[in-house]
């Protein structure tokens, strides 16, 4: 976790039922932390004391519903989990909701209107932006173009809407990228059809502190702060498109156009000014025009005037990655592509090390590693471990049990309800050692049972 987020982790407020078998240590839930989305981008979770083994019957400390659906990752802070939501047949009603880490018990909800409604369908993003924690409580960004900060009780300490200040927002499935945050300011990304742009708002008040064009290219990644020498760039990863900025004052500092298909993965920082990338097979998008595919490293360096430039240390030979972004971990990148098939490549030379056709299959959720364990969170529920060393698969755990049908389109079929018909995982939080995993109406927590 880089210092930059460590700074936003709020100080633990209330403690854990002591009665029940899954209750954190006390150590574990006063550290306990995943203040935004992919964790700032540092996936290789310290210890070794994350589950392993568990099914629908098996090592579930709770389960708890979402009113409505939503697509954004938990964020936890203390003995809390945030999380997002969206419910109506256009997705009239935004949720923003506190669950107890312990128990599961929901402890505050607010309400919001959704100021861009459109049809509820699982072609379009559903509360998909995740929110970040600061140190006064938490911020939140629904696509449909409101920004929310509230206090750690659920109070409003400030509100945005974005639709009534800079117009309509209408976008090819909708929008989906994350807040990113620094001390003083929180950036929102709209990359909307027409007009996108990038802003900066005060983390105090709420008000613009500034806003510059967008990449006006097809986008469901998250903005992210990378560190190149002494300072950060702000780093936005779009269909054939990449551009940093100046988190101080929006000013675009390079661009780089030698990729395609890059438009769901979000850049994963590496430090020394380079960064992780992924994209997929693509769907119908214009092929990259660089030898190799545009899975790899990219360096970003300052050249002789003061300028900045960014281009491949590497390429993938063969590695593609789909919804879910890749990560790197102990010298290592993995990628998942759309067939469910798991990379692992040299981190320092893009040297393909290991490849294998997953069991969980296709995932939406980002992985995480713990010592030499690899999770792979499948969208269908199976959970596959992964030996770290050889890349083969050590376990698989299944959260329920799937009917044998062809995986929705885009994540899901549309209900009666504007809901999907089956269940995905969208993201998975450590807390401890706990796993949280989050389907588009349901949260659960996984945890050994230590008193059998």
């Amino acid at each position: 976790m880089s210092a930059s987020i460590r700074a936003y982790a709020p100080i633990l407020f209330g403690f854990l039922l002591a009665s029940s078998p899954w209750a954190l240590s006390a150590e574990e839930h006063t550290s306990a932390a995943w203040p935004s989305f992919q964790n700032g981008g540092s996936c290789l979770i310290p210890g070794n004391s994350l589950p392993q083994k568990w099914s629908s019957t098996e090592n579930i400390a709770w389960k708890a519903e979402i009113e409505g659906y939503g697509q954004s990752t938990p964020i936890v802070t203390g003995d809390q989990i945030i999380v997002t939501s969206t419910s109506g047949p256009n997705k009239e009603n935004y949720h923003l909701a506190a669950f107890q880490l312990g128990t599961g018990e929901k402890l505050w909800q607010k309400d919001f209107k959704n100021p861009s409604p459109i049809e509820n369908t699982s072609y379009v993003s559903r509360a998909a932006p995740s929110p970040i924690a600061d140190g006064t409580g938490y911020i939140v960004y629904y696509e449909g173009g409101i920004v929310v900060a509230v206090e750690q009780d659920g109070k409003i300490r400030w509100e945005r809407n974005l639709v009534e200040d800079y117009g309509p927002i209408s976008s090819r499935h909708g929008l989906s990228s994350s807040l990113e945050q620094t001390d003083d300011h929180v950036f929102v990304w709209v990359e909307r059809s027409e007009e996108p742009y990038l802003a900066a708002l005060n983390k105090k008040d709420g008000t613009t502190a500034w806003k510059v064009p967008g990449l006006g290219s097809t986008a469901w990644s998250s903005p992210r702060l990378i560190p190149v020498g002494d300072q950060m760039h702000l780093v936005c990863s779009s269909s054939g498109k990449i551009a940093g900025f100046d988190p101080k004052t929006g000013d675009r500092l390079w661009d780089f156009d030698q990729i395609a298909n890059n438009t769901t993965c979000t850049p994963m920082p590496l430090g020394d000014g380079k960064f992780l990338i992924g994209a997929s097979d693509g769907r119908g998008e214009a092929a990259a025009t660089t030898d190799g595919t545009s899975n790899g490293v990219i360096q970003i360096s300052k050249q002789d005037d003061g300028s900045y430039a960014a281009d491949f240390a590497w390429q993938a030979a063969k590695a593609k990655s789909s919804f879910g972004s890749p990560i790197a971990a102990d010298g290592k990148a993995w990628f998942v592509n759309r067939s469910g098939v798991l990379f692992g490549v040299d981190l320092a030379t893009g040297e393909q090390t290991s490849s294998a056709r997953l069991a969980a299959g296709g995932m939406w959720a980002t992985p995480i590693q713990q010592g030499n364990v690899l999770y792979i969170f499948g969208s269908k529920g199976t959970t596959e471990l992964i030996d770290a060393t050889s890349g083969k698969s050590i376990g698989e755990n299944a959260l329920w049990v799937n009917e044998e049908e062809p995986e929705p389109a885009e994540g899901g079929r549309r209900g009666e309800d504007g809901t999907s018909s089956g269940e995905i995982v969208y993201a998975a939080v450590p807390v401890g050692s706990c796993l949280l995993i989050r389907t588009g109406n349901m949260l659960y927590a996984i945890q050994e049972d230590t008193t059998k």
